[in-house]
């Protein structure tokens, strides 16, 4: 199969935009730890209270919520609430072969949507402009899903 070789142009665009991705991810969880030991709160779980050598002198206000925290704590979640979809379509996408422009345009588009979600969440823009960008890279999954189904179909 040439379509599961990364000598395959498509699925190279989609390794690297599956990779920037779950790279995405993880630095969004790093995020949210830098958030919490740089204001000392935020804390998600009861057990988070215990001495540590990162939190050496627990106080129970840690576990209020706190806006700074939470919002990369949201940020983190939709992520893990919406790439996964990403890598499921555009993988089964590459099988079907697409054009090289109409891959990379889809995987890109999807990358810079997610990124534009996150530099507007970041800086409390509108619910209008976040989502906006969610809007633009769902329908890219459901492009790539529904045309996976057309193929398979057909």
């Amino acid at each position: 199969m040439p379509q599961l070789s990364l000598e395959n142009p498509a699925l190279a665009a989609y390794a690297v935009a599956a990779a920037l991705m779950a790279l995405k991810i993880m630095g969004q969880g790093w995020m949210t730890v830098a958030r919490m030991m740089r204001v000392n709160a935020g804390w998600a779980s009861p057990e988070d209270l215990r001495p540590g050598p990162l939190n050496r002198s627990p106080d129970p206000s840690q576990l209020a919520p706190n806006d700074y925290v939470d919002r990369s704590r949201r940020l983190h979640r939709n992520d893990l609430e919406n790439i996964p979809a990403f890598w499921a379509a555009g993988a089964l996408f590459v099988l079907t072969d697409p054009p090289l422009l109409l891959a990379q345009g889809l995987f890109y588009g999807f990358v810079a949507a997610r990124l534009a979600h996150f530099l507007a969440y970041a800086t409390h823009c509108s619910h209008e402009l976040r989502a906006t960008f969610y809007t633009i890279g769902s329908l890219i999954v459901i492009y790539m899903s529904l045309h996976v189904l057309w193929v398979v179909l057909s």
